[in-house]
């Protein structure tokens, strides 16, 4: 049993925006986000263009999701389908966020996605009331002065806040779990991928040792966790007792940590040396998105899917190398090595690389064999400071000018989306 006397119990919020793209354009079509029939479709253009949002009736009475293609949508007169507007979804959560703002300081405010936030009250229960006091007061300002719905859960600690939102909240509006009630409320969750920061590969590693809910998880053999996962297993028996020591900001699951980028194609690509520009591409990405937080990293995946016209398939690989790093052209070139060791010639139509295994920029060491290293890494931070001023499409790599290119392009989006 876990003496639950010894871990801090905070009160922390977590608000989530239910649907939110949908429900900005809602509004801003003039229509109730609660009962409309609206889809947020990356391209018109496109019938294979992806729904980037979707209202909560257009998910129950269509199953149109975050994900669906624009010809499952019905040729229903009801619905209405629009295209995004990122840069209004941006302003509107900033917006948003002053909104929490007038009731904690902004240090007590974690902005975790455009549409999901953790807020910790505790410093300011004197001033506005109890915590359910403050979470309706946050959530009837955002709905009076947004027409915008939300859910908020309340926790001890960022980690017990999110699961409530996600796991009761998101079906009552506010809700709260409390240490005590673990057992009750957390213990017969299943399938696992339900908890958040288990994901499928993780579940089914679990499910093999014959973990299959949330409570057998808890009352497994701690040793044996760490064993099968490291300190990621320490973290996940204690996360199925409710237990999260991250303090405000940080990432809830730290052995978790990993940069990277995933693109669904605008066309098919049928020529290797065209893949292989969009891979130089998104490894100059997923450097620069390392590099933001001062990491490198070890080990790194690429993932490539097949058209539907190869009836799908594709292949995920990963290779991890002793020296850490966030220079593009040494991701480039442990890409293609996997991409040539695994790629069978097909039409491709997505890619996704990623970079894990993270340590502090700090950690790297020069390499006697590699004199000229810390420069590579000196003038990867020179081009992201050029590009964080002058925009992203002010330093762009030659293929990125090619037909196969899609920087340039890209370059002109936010967030990979229309303004």
């Amino acid at each position: 049993m876990v003496d639950y006397s010894k871990f801090p119990k905070n009160k922390i919020l977590c608000v989530d925006m239910k649907s939110f793209y949908a429900s900005c354009s809602a509004v801003m079509e003039g229509l109730d986000p609660l009962t409309c029939y609206l889809a947020v479709v990356g391209n018109h253009e496109r019938q294979g263009s992806v729904v980037l949002a979707a209202s909560p009736r257009m998910k129950k009475e269509f199953g149109i999701k975050t994900g669906s293609r624009l010809f499952e949508i019905p040729n229903d007169p009801r619905i209405k389908i629009v295209e995004p507007k990122m840069g209004t979804y941006l302003r509107i959560s900033t917006e948003i966020s002053r909104v929490f703002n007038r009731y904690v300081p902004k240090e007590a405010i974690h902005t975790y996605s455009v549409d999901e936030s953790f807020i910790k009250v505790d410093g300011v229960l004197h001033l506005w009331g109890d915590v359910w006091t403050i979470a309706r007061k946050i959530k009837d300002d955002i709905e009076r002065e947004f027409q915008l719905p939300c859910a908020v859960g309340i926790g001890p600690n960022m980690l017990m806040a999110k699961l409530c939102l996600d796991l009761e909240a998101k079906k009552h509006g506010i809700a709260e779990w409390t240490y005590e009630e673990v057992p009750e409320k957390l213990w017969s969750v299943s399938p696992l991928r339900e908890m958040w920061g288990i994901g499928r590969r993780v579940e089914k590693t679990l499910n093999g040792m014959g973990i299959f809910t949330v409570g057998q998880l808890a009352r497994y053999d701690l040793e044996k966790l760490e064993k099968k996962f490291g300190i990621m297993g320490n973290q996940l028996y204690y996360h199925a007792w409710g237990i999260d020591l991250s303090d405000m900001g940080a990432p809830i699951i730290e052995g978790q940590i990993s940069f990277g980028k995933s693109q669904i194609l605008l066309r098919d690509y049928k020529e290797a040396k065209e893949i292989q520009n969009v891979i130089l591409e998104m490894c100059e990405e997923v450097a620069r998105r390392t590099r933001s937080h001062r990491k490198a990293g070890r080990t790194v995946s690429l993932g490539i899917g097949y058209s539907q016209d190869e009836f799908g398939g594709g292949f995920l690989r990963s290779r991890t190398v002793a020296q850490p790093t966030n220079v593009t052209m040494d991701l480039y070139r442990i890409c293609l090595e996997l991409f040539h060791e695994n790629y069978s010639g097909k039409t491709v139509r997505q890619i996704s690389i990623s970079l894990g295994n993270i340590v502090d920029d700090s950690e790297i060491q020069l390499s006697l064999f590699d004199p000229r290293g810390d420069q590579r890494r000196d003038l990867g931070y020179v081009v992201d400071r050029i590009r964080n001023r002058f925009g992203s499409g002010s330093l762009l790599r030659a293929v990125s000018y090619t037909s196969a290119g899609t920087a340039k392009q890209r370059a002109q989006l936010v967030g990979g989306h229309k303004m």
